[in-house]
């Protein structure tokens, strides 16, 4: 390749000055190489941030950012020139059978794949506070955000070990790229152990998760490399299925479903643009329709402690038999996924008068950072995760998990319409949001799943 300027450069200011050209050479292996004429967006790298987020905001009010298909429609059309060498059906491959894609295990390389000169892989040791925290910087600060670019999520470092840290969890899927120059943090990816139910079969496989590259290196096709590199580590382990979720439609999903909110804080809410109101619906008028009871109904209703953990266990394997898509949990993981932490995960359960817990009920804490906003600094949500209703109505265990968050400080609560969801999102005035999420499955055909017949994973987020 030829000679470029240094990566923090790349960083910091404009690539492309005026009236040089440069002649790039590719290499079988350097996939981040750029291909075909200049990006029109990269002037915006050289421009202050806010300056960046303005313009962002208004190319996406006019419709001249396109992203990644996110319906059937749109996928058809696209050409997924990585996605069709991998072992995934086809976008519109009709799917009747069970079983692996390919069902030998692949020739594992032993060296990682190979990177621009500029670049180096590293392993992250989450263990170690500083890496931690610059894994958070670069989550927080390009992993996902509004569209419209007012809300960013922002990660703790409690939350991250909750989520890449499961029991049976190994450092080497705790893959990142670094700028060799100044070990500055520009790409990760990670995946963790897991047992997945599909349909009758039970596989030993991994989530992956966390797919981030900094947004000034986009241009260079790092996310291909990432997840090659991270199947490489995968498949030196012996694992050849994975499950992953994201919005956009890749080849292919086996599930689909849809993110539902309702809404604690109605007024920070329509102030930060998360929501609008309707026509004929003042904020007066919302306020007085998303009222909720000050106590809650349920008589021993209370928070799960570590001796409720093999109960919970059995609830939940009880549970899981009905659904297509679902998790099997061992003791150790009801503990690390389940045992509340502060500001990370909250899970209560209903003891009866004779001690004996019949229900559950979980959700996990998401906070976003607000860009730029004259009053707020950021939105609390809290995302469903388990709900396990047999003693106790469903409406009622729901609707008191809503006072507690209310009580909790949260903005908003968001479900997706998975499991036995769908009953109560309407009757307790959840609002259709336009985000969805597919599912899909690495080197694993099946065929489509129905939304209510999956259980939403821990980490997939």
């Amino acid at each position: 390749m030829a000679k470029q300027k240094s990566p923090e450069k790349s960083l910091e200011e404009d690539r492309g000055a005026e009236g040089k050209k440069k002649k790039i050479k590719k290499h079988r292996d350097q996939t981040w190489a750029k291909e075909g004429p200049r990006d029109p967006f990269e002037m915006l790298d050289s421009l202050p941030e806010e300056k960046q987020q303005e313009i962002q905001k208004a190319l996406h009010l006019f419709s001249f950012v396109q992203g990644p298909p996110k319906n059937l429609q749109e996928a058809r059309k696209h050409t997924y020139r990585f996605w069709d060498t991998q072992p995934v059906p086809k976008i519109d491959e009709e799917v009747t059978s069970h079983g692996p894609i390919k069902s030998e295990m692949p020739n594992v390389r032993e060296e990682s794949y190979s990177l621009p000169q500029e670049f180096i892989w590293d392993t992250l040791d989450l263990g170690n506070q500083e890496q931690l925290r610059e894994l958070c910087d670069l989550l927080n600060e390009n992993y996902m955000e509004e569209d419209d670019n007012t809300l960013r999520l922002h990660y703790s470092p409690q939350f991250l070990l909750w989520a890449l840290c499961p029991p049976g969890g190994q450092s080497q899927w705790h893959c990142g790229v670094r700028v060799n120059s100044s070990q500055k943090l520009v790409g990760f990816i990670s995946a963790i152990p897991a047992t997945i139910k599909v349909f009758d079969t039970e596989l030993k496989m991994v989530e992956v998760n966390f797919l981030c590259v900094h947004k000034k290196l986009r241009s260079k096709r790092m996310a291909p490399v990432l997840i090659k590199e991270i199947t490489r580590r995968v498949h030196q382990q012996g694992i050849s299925q994975a499950v992953y979720g994201t919005s956009a439609v890749l080849p292919k999903p086996i599930a689909t479903c849809r993110y539902w909110h309702r809404w604690l804080n109605p007024r920070k809410l329509i102030e930060l643009n998360f929501s609008s109101l309707t026509r004929n619906m003042t904020l007066q008028r919302a306020l007085k329709l998303n009222r909720l009871p000050e106590t809650t109904k349920t008589a021993g209703l209370r928070p799960m402690t570590v001796q409720d953990v093999l109960v919970v266990q059995a609830l939940l394997r009880e549970h899981l038999k009905a659904f297509h898509l679902s998790p099997v949990l061992t003791l150790e993981d009801v503990k690390h996924w389940l045992l509340p932490q502060d500001g990370v995960i909250d899970t209560y359960v209903v003891e009866s008068m004779v001690g004996t817990v019949t229900d559950m009920v979980s959700f996990y804490t998401l906070p976003s950072t607000a860009l730029n906003h004259p009053v707020h600094k950021g939105l609390k949500a809290a995302c469903g995760l388990y709900c396990i209703s047999k003693a106790t109505p469903l409406l009622q265990l729901m609707e008191d998990t809503l006072i507690i968050c209310k009580a909790k400080g949260f903005d908003v609560f968001s479900a997706v319409d998975v499991m036995d969801n769908k009953a109560f999102l309407e009757p307790l005035k959840f609002r259709m949001g336009d985000v969805h999420k597919q599912y899909y499955l690495y080197n694993w055909r099946c065929p489509e799943i129905s939304s209510d017949k999956v259980i939403k994973q821990c980490v997939i987020v």
